[in-house]
């Protein structure tokens, strides 16, 4: 008896495309202008249709490698037409569209962390909403930025340190000489 036969060429795309299609168009929507985010996602399946002999075997590395591919479609188009920002997410200008939460302290919470994302560097974006948004684990995350997984998780510590600097931006306590904080007087 032969051994079962390896599904063709033509079902292995059809199955990635299934699998890997509504997360890649998030990705590319929150990455690229809008109108364009529907035809980085056709020219990263045309380009895994192309390479889908190097497709990993395991569905997670699969998915990564795509967002990796449309990553660097992104990139290019950016380099092309000579746009100096780097990939980042888009957060909603338009507050009037935003249903703001009850709680006077979540709407402040909310503020500051819009600010805080705003002040991080690109590069601490993307690392960031890798994990976030795109629930990528270090090792898929580091695929798609091209990196090794060691390196995309100290870049990851790093941007969280970045995120909590900025979301804790409030005036630090007057300190002594001898580098500790005064006492303040209790009523």
């Amino acid at each position: 008896m032969s051994p079962p036969r390896a599904p063709d060429r033509e079902q292995r795309f059809r199955s990635l495309y299934a699998a890997v299609y509504p997360d890649l168009l998030r990705f590319a929507q929150r990455r690229a202008h809008a109108d364009s985010a529907e035809d980085v996602v056709a020219d990263a399946f045309l380009v895994v249709w192309r390479r889908l002999e190097e497709l990993p075997r395991h569905p997670e590395d699969a998915r990564a490698w795509v967002f990796g591919i449309a990553r660097n479609l992104i990139l290019n188009d950016q380099r092309t037409a000579q746009r100096r920002q780097v990939l980042g997410v888009r957060l909603a200008e338009d507050r009037s569209s935003v249903e703001l939460p009850a709680g006077a302290d979540e709407v402040v919470g909310l503020v500051d962390l819009v600010r805080a994302w705003r002040r991080l560097s690109d590069r601490h974006q993307e690392v960031l909403a890798l994990t976030v948004f795109e629930d990528l684990a270090a090792p898929q995350a580091a695929i798609v930025l091209g990196i090794s997984p060691v390196a995309f998780r100290l870049r990851l510590s790093r941007a969280r340190r970045a995120l909590r600097l900025h979301l804790h931006h409030l005036p630090q306590p007057p300190r002594t000489a001898a580098g500790l904080p005064e006492r303040t007087p209790t009523p």
